[in-house]
This record gives structure tokens, C-alpha cells and sequence, in this order.
């Protein structure tokens, strides 16, 4: 209950910062403006309409995830609000749970709106849904929680504009990690490539959770694929949560 408490809350306080909106508002934008690029490109519109839109969930989404979330913890700890919760009998790791489930719950209702914007442009122009496009959307919220669980961690220990940085370079280190295992394979055996593989290892493969380019070019994606995916994402969101309680526990706020 008292989770839930602090989810509704931090949920409440989410939905009024006009942030959210104005991303919305911009995701909107992107979304309608994909079927105009589509009409002035050559190619298969459709395929181009849902790889730009496809894309624009992702990023507004994690946009949404890292400025919302890396003020969570530091606006409780700038308005001294943080004393009266914690004088409270509510353990340290209740107030993060809570405040992650309330901004997840928020970016559900923001990719569900986004969601039905892509699929009314998408059915506007071909009067037909793919539900295969319903498996991507799914893999983006995954992404988007662990996003916010990065975001959450990073506020418990820095200011929202540093938080903010890091939470934004970790999405596009998420992005971009494939790039390290073809470095590794042209390293040298040695400490260096030692070094590159550990990093490689601890660092986040946020293209796990891509399937854009399969969903939009009807590549065959082997049903086992899902099930990693989904489980990586669960297991290192759950990992970094646990870290951030930890450092959180660790902080001294008298």
C-alpha cells in the first residue's frame, strides 16, 4: 500500500509537468509529419512511415523517461520534502519502487497515446494494421523502463542536468555497444582486449530490443529471440534497481 501510495502520487505529479506535454507534442508532430516524408520520398511509403514513427516512440519516449525521471528523487531532496517521507515508516527502497512504478505507469499511458497516433496514421494510409508492429511497441516500453530505472539511479547521487547527461549517454551507448564487438574481433589478444570484452559484457545492448528493421522489412526474428530479450530487459532493470536502492540506502541526507 505504500508503494502504491507513492506510485499514484509521483503519477499525479508526472501528469501535470507541461514537459511531458510539450514531447508529446513534438512525438505528435514527428508521427503525422512521417506520412508527408513518405509522399516525398521514393520507396515503399508504408515501410517508411512505420520505420520513422517506430523510431520517434523510442526516442520521445526515452526523452520522457530520462528528464521526468532524473528529477524524482532530487525535487523530494531540494524541497526537504525527502525528511517528512523518511520520518515516515516507509523503508528507503518503498519510496524508489514506488516512484518507478508511477513513472513507468506514466510512460505507459504516454506510449499508448503515442501508439494510437502511429496506428491511425498507419491505417489511414493503408486501412490495415500489422499486429506484428505490437511487438515492437512492446520491446520499446521494456527499453523505456529500463531507461527510467538509469534515470532513477543517477538521480539518487547527481543534479537533474548531470543525470540527465548520463541517463542520455547510457541510451546511446545502449544504441551504439554493437560497435565494441567489432572492435574486440580486431584487437590484439592482450590486456586490451580483455578490457574491451569486459566492458563489452557490463555495458547495455539496448539494440536487444530493436526489431524495427524486422518488423518493417517482414524479416523472419526466431521466437526464442522474444523470450532473451524480454528477460534481459526485466533482469537489468532489476539489477539497476537494485543498485540505486543501494546507493540510495547509502545516502546521507541530515
Amino acid at each position: 500500500m505504500k508503494i502504491k501510495a507513492i506510485a499514484l502520487n509521483t503519477f499525479k505529479e508526472a501528469i501535470r509537468d507541461r514537459i511531458l506535454y510539450l514531447l508529446l507534442f513534438f512525438a505528435a508532430v514527428c508521427i503525422i509529419f512521417s506520412r508527408i516524408l513518405a509522399l516525398l520520398t521514393v520507396g515503399d511509403r508504408v515501410k517508411i512511415i512505420i520505420d520513422v514513427d517506430l523510431a520517434s516512440l523510442s526516442l520521445f519516449g526515452a526523452l520522457i523517461a530520462i528528464l521526468l525521471g532524473t528529477g524524482l528523487v532530487y525535487k523530494e531532496i531540494d524541497k526537504k520534502t525527502i525528511y517528512t517521507l523518511l520520518s515516515k515508516p516507509i523503508h528507503r527502497y518503498q519510496f524508489l519502487l514506488g516512484k518507478f512504478l508511477g513513472l513507468v505507469l506514466t510512460l505507459f499511458i504516454m506510449l499508448l497515446l503515442m501508439s494510437i497516433i502511429f496506428l491511425a496514421v498507419v491505417f489511414l494510409h493503408t486501412f490495415k494494421i500489422e499486429w506484428s508492429i505490437f511487438i515492437t511497441i512492446f520491446f520499446i516500453f521494456i527499453e523505456l523502463c529500463l531507461i527510467t530505472a538509469v534515470a532513477i539511479l543517477f538521480s539518487c547521487f547527481s543534479t537533474p542536468i548531470l543525470s540527465s547527461i548520463f541517463s542520455l549517454s547510457f541510451y546511446l551507448i545502449g544504441h551504439f555497444s554493437w560497435g565494441l564487438e567489432t572492435l574486440i574481433e580486431k584487437i590484439r589478444p592482450g590486456i586490451g582486449k580483455i578490457m574491451a570484452q569486459i566492458f563489452y559484457i557490463f555495458l547495455p545492448n539496448l539494440e536487444n530490443f530493436n526489431f524495427k528493421t524486422e518488423i518493417v522489412h517482414h524479416l523472419p526474428i526466431p521466437s526464442n529471440i522474444f523470450l532473451l530479450s524480454t528477460l534481459y530487459g526485466i533482469a537489468y532493470t532489476i539489477f539497476i534497481l537494485l543498485l540505486a536502492m543501494l546507493v540510495f540506502r547509502k545516502r546521507d541526507f541530515i
